[in-house]
């Protein structure tokens, strides 16, 4: 089985404060995810009782993690588990990500992304009405500001929708539901291979050009360590209660700028093919406004692109 670092070396001192989840029950699903995995590995170091969820029975389960094999999208599996644990809090990471605009896509992400939530927020609101919920979200969602613009994929509508919903459980049942809308992640042990950075970092490192599109979208990078924190702070935070909050560090990088970083983190001759590709419509900037999370959560990113960067690098090189 490939490892992945641990998360939180870098924490800053309010990050930090997590004595809570000592001995707490913490159900995670999407525990076998990039995210997943980095953050389960994490709760265990700080002593929670962690129940990972899987749609597959685990056959590397050596560690302190308690499995269960559920699929968060029957809805009577997912009751059955938070009637019989009554967590903590719950991490819902289970989803299914694409940024591809193919009609098929629309009721694949209803289903990953929309029914598992809504049964996830039902069971809370019925079975354990004090479990905090923190949902992965996406940058990707539209902002109430932007209006009437069209969401740009299935995948970002069926976010939207998600946060939408658990805004309405906070509001009418008093669910402790807080949605964190998560920028473009990296770092070590992301295997979806189809992703920018593994997938220019391993093009190269196979003496490969990467084809990249015209490079010009602008993106904003977080590491997942930084992800993890933000996780962890807001399933601790009473005040983080029917808030969205954006995870990201702010900062604008276009793709030609995260790929020539790439290119030169791996002191590589080879030479990017943009253009090779088309751009994907309704593309645009997603930038996170971190000044919100901050203040209610405490939290704050910690690892800067390029030292990110390196780190991810070095671990392809090593693992792949």
């Amino acid at each position: 089985m490939l490892t992945v670092p641990a998360s939180g070396d870098r924490l800053t001192s309010e990050q930090e404060d997590l004595s809570q989840y000592r001995g707490s029950h913490v159900l995670v699903t999407g525990a076998t995810g990039f995210i997943g995995v980095h953050l389960v590995r994490r709760l265990s170091a700080l002593g929670a009782r962690v129940h990972a969820v899987s749609r597959t029975p685990r056959q590397d389960t050596d560690g302190p993690e308690t499995w269960h094999v559920a699929d968060v999208g029957d809805a009577e599996a997912v009751e059955k588990l938070v009637a019989s644990l009554r967590p903590a809090v719950v991490f819902h990471l289970a989803s299914e990500v694409a940024g591809t605009r193919a009609p098929r896509l629309v009721r694949t992400m209803l289903d990953s992304n929309l029914a598992s939530v809504v049964n996830l927020l039902t069971a809370v609101a019925e079975e354990s009405r004090e479990t905090r919920v923190v949902l992965a979200g996406s940058l990707e969602e539209l902002r109430p500001d932007e209006g009437e613009r069209a969401p740009s994929s299935p995948y970002a509508v069926a976010k939207w929708a998600a946060n939408g919903y658990a805004r309405m459980f906070h509001q009418l049942w008093d669910v402790h539901a807080t949605t964190l809308r998560v920028g473009m992640v990296y770092g070590p042990g992301d295997m979806n291979l189809k992703r920018l950075v593994p997938y220019v970092t391993l093009s190269l490192l196979r003496g490969e050009e990467p084809e990249i599109g015209s490079g010009t979208r602008l993106i904003d990078w977080i590491h997942v360590d930084d992800v993890v924190a933000a996780f962890l702070a807001a399933g601790r935070s009473p005040g983080a209660a029917g808030l969205s909050l954006d995870v990201g560090t702010g900062t604008r990088t276009s793709i030609r700028e995260t790929v020539e970083l790439i290119v030169r983190v791996a002191d590589s001759p080879l030479r990017p093919r943009y253009g090779a590709i088309a751009d994907r419509p309704l593309d645009s900037a997603r930038i996170a406004d971190i000044a919100p999370t901050g203040e209610a959560l405490g939290w704050r990113p910690a690892i800067e692109l390029e030292e990110g960067l390196r780190q991810t690098v070095g671990w392809y090189a090593e693992h792949l």
